[in-house]
């Protein structure tokens, strides 16, 4: 899949029914952040979910290979980011372009972090904490 370059933000969210319509509510700190703006129209593009149990493809055509792709991070750079999901081991998880995870340790979930990246490997990058950020900066 080809993300765009004019990706404004990238968030998880449930699609929910109100009153005969169905919402996917946008978090607050996405509009704090400048990116986006109240009352404005943008165009939202709606992915599955990744299945915890996906099921084995049984078309006759098989999946064209595709060239693996290089993380999206490397050594040495800087991002701000906000802390999704807290992992098995207590760490923090966050992710960046093409749902790849990036591991900070001593992290909160929902806290936004300027983190700097210290390891890459082919499936996840491991990144420590520069700068804790206020969600009103």
């Amino acid at each position: 899949m080809e993300i765009s370059e004019e990706l404004q933000c990238l968030f998880s969210g449930k699609v929910e029914e109100h009153d005969g319509s169905y919402v996917v509510e946008v978090p607050e700190q996405e509009l704090r952040l400048g990116e986006l703006q109240a009352d404005e129209t943008y165009r939202v593009a709606v992915l599955p979910a990744p299945a915890t149990n996906e099921a084995t493809n049984t078309d006759a055509t098989p999946e064209p290979e595709q060239a693996p792709q290089t993380p999206p991070v490397e050594e040495g750079e800087q991002r701000t980011v906000e802390i999704e999901d807290i992992g098995n081991q207590g760490d923090g998880i966050t992710r960046v372009e093409r749902g790849f995870v990036v591991i900070v340790p001593d992290t909160k979930q929902t806290e936004r972090v300027t983190i700097e990246i210290t390891d890459v490997r082919e499936n996840v990058a491991f990144a420590e904490v520069i700068e804790r950020v206020s969600y009103y900066e």
